[in-house]
């Protein structure tokens, strides 16, 4: 019940900022988000931020992924500190299967991946939640 709620409000912020898929022409066009959530080895999210914000992001839209948010809890209950949530869009699951299948092997990701585990591996667990729009959502 509480990743639902985390997921419906999420979706509600992202609404502010992500434009509406236009319709097409045999009906609305419907994205399919992915929630994922990674909760990181001790003293590792700083880091994990920085492998995002220096190469994740980039190469992630380099694959077709639409980068919708990222967040970090606020209290400790949820995991302040070690845990990043974040929500990408795609135009079909399709998509994302083949936006996650040549992220995983290209080689400038293989590369940042393994310089980034020098010190030990980033993440210990990755939650993914693929959510489709309601019919009275504001996004689409």
């Amino acid at each position: 019940m509480k990743r639902m709620i985390s997921a419906a409000l999420m979706l509600a912020i992202a609404g502010l900022a992500v434009p509406r898929v236009t319709e097409a022409a045999d009906g609305p066009a419907h994205r399919v988000f992915e929630l994922r959530t990674y909760h990181t080895n001790e003293g590792k999210l700083d880091d994990l931020n920085k492998r995002f914000r220096e190469h994740t992001c980039d190469l992630l839209k380099k694959h077709g992924a639409e980068l919708v948010g990222f967040w970090t809890p606020t209290d400790e209950k949820d995991g302040k500190g070690s845990t990043l949530v974040y929500m990408l869009a795609f135009p079909s699951r399709e998509a994302a299967k083949k936006c996650w299948s040549e992220f995983g092997a290209d080689p400038e990701w293989r590369k940042v991946f393994a310089e980034s585990h020098k010190n030990g591996a980033l993440v210990k667990k990755v939650e993914s939640v693929f959510l489709e729009p309601t019919d009275y959502s504001t996004l689409h």
